[in-house]
């Protein structure tokens, strides 16, 4: 398992019963967690003072519950920083476990010794693309909600990276990609995060399992003619990293040749030393 274990903002401290005891900074959050199908002590005093409790709906969805919690705060990761906003649907505004691909393709960005040009797509509040960036990538960044990527600049900035060469985009991303195609553009390097399901701004639909495989073999036409890494991040439950890897094998090394790995990633649980998995990873990168 890839570990995200750099972080000092940021630790799950404990889980139980479906849920997980998380610190963002000073604040102390609970969120449920569909991994965390273990009912153990609530043993940490954080179970009884958390600032904000997530409470999943049996209809689906739920809401949040404050106990003395800002609107917005910040974390930092390393040299980057990130607006944090508890919004729908449980989330905060960064996945912390993505540290360990966001460590992986720095490097990578750091000793290609040429430059490099990243397109990330389905690019949520910019984690990757601010890693990226930071590492000397040019960046095009395409998400379909507006409000992520206003979100993305604003973390940008946040982070000292206002003038860095990210190109911000408001898009379909299969539509996008089409597009870089025709135009001839093409990229060093791909990350994808895509959604289980998910709606474009004009009401595009996409499903994963249908959509997944087509869209790597489209997205392997805007690949430069020495591609460095392409990356592809899934929450999705039926695609397992051997299924990643599967993809990647025959889709991209026959034609650049290169190397695939593929493993869950995960983060580290204070309280008792074991890992909270947090979905998947495959990488395909150059040799």
């Amino acid at each position: 398992m890839w570990l995200a274990d750099g972080w000092k903002d940021y630790e799950v401290i404990d889980t139980s019963n479906g849920e997980k005891l998380e610190r963002w900074g000073k604040y102390l959050l609970v969120r449920p967690d569909p991994q965390v199908l273990w009912d153990t002590p609530r043993k940490h005093k954080g179970w009884k003072n958390m600032n904000g409790h997530y409470h999943r709906s049996s209809k689906g969805g739920g809401e949040w519950e404050f106990f003395d919690l800002p609107k917005q705060w910040t974390i930092n990761y390393k040299s980057l920083t990130f607006n944090l906003q508890p919004f729908s649907f449980k989330h905060t505004g960064v996945f912390p476990e993505q540290a360990a691909n966001w460590d992986w393709f720095s490097n990578k960005i750091r000793n290609a010794g040429r430059p490099i040009k990243v397109l990330n797509l389905f690019a949520y509040t910019g984690g990757a693309t601010l890693s990226a960036a930071a590492a000397g990538a040019s960046v095009t960044h395409v998400d379909a909600s507006k409000g992520m990527v206003t979100w993305a600049k604003e973390n940008a900035k946040s982070s000292g990276l206002s003038e860095a060469p990210i190109r911000y985009i408001v898009d379909d991303c299969v539509k996008f990609v089409e597009r870089e195609i025709r135009r001839g553009n093409t990229y060093d390097a791909i990350i994808m995060d895509p959604p289980s399901y998910g709606r474009g701004p004009k009401g595009e639909i996409w499903k994963i399992e249908e959509a997944i495989y087509p869209f790597v073999q489209l997205c392997s036409k805007v690949l430069s003619d020495n591609p460095l890494f392409f990356l592809i991040n899934s929450y999705t439950t039926g695609l397992q990293p051997a299924v990643l890897a599967y993809m990647m094998g025959t889709e991209l090394v026959p034609r650049y040749g290169g190397v695939v790995n593929a493993d869950e990633i995960g983060l580290p649980v204070t309280s008792n030393g074991l890992t909270l998995p947090c979905g998947a990873s495959g990488r395909w990168e150059s040799k």
